[in-house]
C-alpha cells in the first residue's frame, strides 16, 4: 500500500487491486446480503444519484457502511434518529434542517460536503479514491489496505481504527468493504467497472 494521498499515484494501484480481488469464502452469506440489499434499494440509490451526478453503486456501497442500509439513520456516518442532526463527525448535519426529513436530503448534503456533488470523472480508480477518502486516509498513511474499502476480501486479514486515532493490529473489520460491494456488483453485471 503506498502511503501517498494523491490520487495520480493510486490510481495504478486501485486498479491492480480490484482486479484481483477474491471474496473470502467465509464471507460468501454476509456479502450476499450485502449485495441483496443494494439491488432492492437501487432506486432510492438512483435518486440520491441522479440530484447529485453521484453513481447510485457508489452511494450503495456507503451507505451499507455508515449506516446499514437503514433509510433511518444520517448517510454521513449512521447517526440516528434521522429526525436530528448528526452528532458524530461531521457534527450537525445537515446545516439546514427541517426535521423530520427525509434520508435523500441528508445523503445530498453528505456528498456535496465531500465535494463528490457534480464530479465528472467516475472511472474505478476515481471512486475507489473517493471511497477511501469518505472514511479517510489514515490505514493509507501506516501503509495498511484500508477495510473500509477491502475487508471481506483478499486483501484484508485484519487490524482497524477502533477509536478516532487508535489503530489495533488485531481487531478485525466485521463489515463488507465497499471495493468488495462494488465487486459483487460487477459480477453480478449490475454494473460494469472493470
Amino acid at each position: 500500500i503506498r502511503r501517498s494521498l494523491k490520487f495520480p499515484d493510486l490510481a495504478e494501484e486501485y486498479a491492480a487491486m480490484f482486479k484481483s480481488l477474491s471474496l473470502r469464502p467465509e464471507h460468501r452469506e454476509p456479502a450476499n446480503w450485502h449485495l441483496t440489499m443494494m439491488r432492492q434499494s437501487r432506486s432510492r440509490y438512483q435518486a440520491a444519484g441522479q440530484r447529485t451526478g453521484v453513481p447510485w453503486h457508489f452511494i450503495a456501497a456507503i451507505h451499507g457502511l455508515e449506516a446499514s442500509f437503514n433509510f433511518r439513520a444520517h448517510f454521513h456516518n449512521g447517526d440516528f434518529p434521522l429526525t436530528s442532526r448528526t452528532r458524530q463527525v461531521p457534527a450537525g448535519r445537515p446545516t439546514v434542517w427541517l426535521p423530520p426529513s427525509d434520508w435523500e436530503n441528508s445523503t445530498v448534503d453528505a456528498l456535496r460536503l465531500m465535494g463528490f456533488a457534480g464530479a465528472s470523472d467516475w472511472s474505478l480508480a476515481r471512486t475507489l479514491y473517493r471511497l477511501e477518502a469518505f472514511n479517510g486516509f489514515g490505514y493509507r498513511k501506516i501503509g495498511r489496505a484500508s477495510p473500509y474499502l477491502w475487508s471481506f476480501s483478499s486483501h484484508y486479514v485484519r487490524g482497524k481504527f477502533v477509536a478516532d486515532g487508535t489503530y489495533s493490529a488485531r481487531a478485525r473489520s466485521q463489515q463488507c468493504g465497499t471495493a468488495v460491494m462494488l465487486k459483487l456488483l460487477d459480477d453480478a453485471g449490475e454494473i460494469a467497472l472493470g
